[in-house]
């Protein structure tokens, strides 16, 4: 049976300067604080909490890992985790200018990750037991991610 996708949310995360933290055995770290954001969608409607942050390994000149953990809480005051772990690749041209903190279109960038939502909320308990996927945009001071459902 084939998959499909169904839109859940935006999220507009807003994030600071980063953080380098050198190079290491498997590539360059950087940290990426998460200051806050806003979630619009049909499924979520709130806002990204700060204190979060993306964790990138630069693997190579073209290939970045993340791994970002945040929270959100709902107009409604529930409170989601997340942890968003993907890949963001391109040309070496262009991923030396997202690390400058400059833009890039979008259609230059591979930018996917696997979110996974967790909620103890029981309006939101279904979220615990679905797969999501998320196509996402770095801009300088944010990362737009959209989020689907895979059903």
């Amino acid at each position: 049976m084939r998959p499909e996708l169904v839109f859940v949310a935006h999220l507009s995360v807003t994030v600071g300067e980063p953080i380098d933290l050198g190079e290491v055995a498997d590539g360059h770290r950087r940290l990426v604080p998460i200051l806050g954001g806003t979630v619009e969608g049909p499924f979520l409607q709130g806002r990204v909490l700060p204190g979060g942050a993306d964790h990138q390994i630069l693997r190579t000149a073209t290939l970045t890992e993340l791994d970002a953990r945040y929270a959100l809480e709902t107009d409604a005051g529930e409170r989601i985790t997340i942890r968003n772990v993907g890949v963001r690749s391109g040309a070496e041209d262009d991923i030396a200018a997202l690390v400058r903190g400059e833009p890039v279109p979008a259609d230059r960038i591979y930018f996917r990750s696997q979110p996974r939502l967790s909620s103890a909320a029981s309006r939101l308990r279904w979220m615990n037991e679905r797969m999501f996927i998320g196509s996402a945009q770095r801009l300088p001071n944010s990362v737009e991610l959209d989020v689907y459902q895979v059903t």
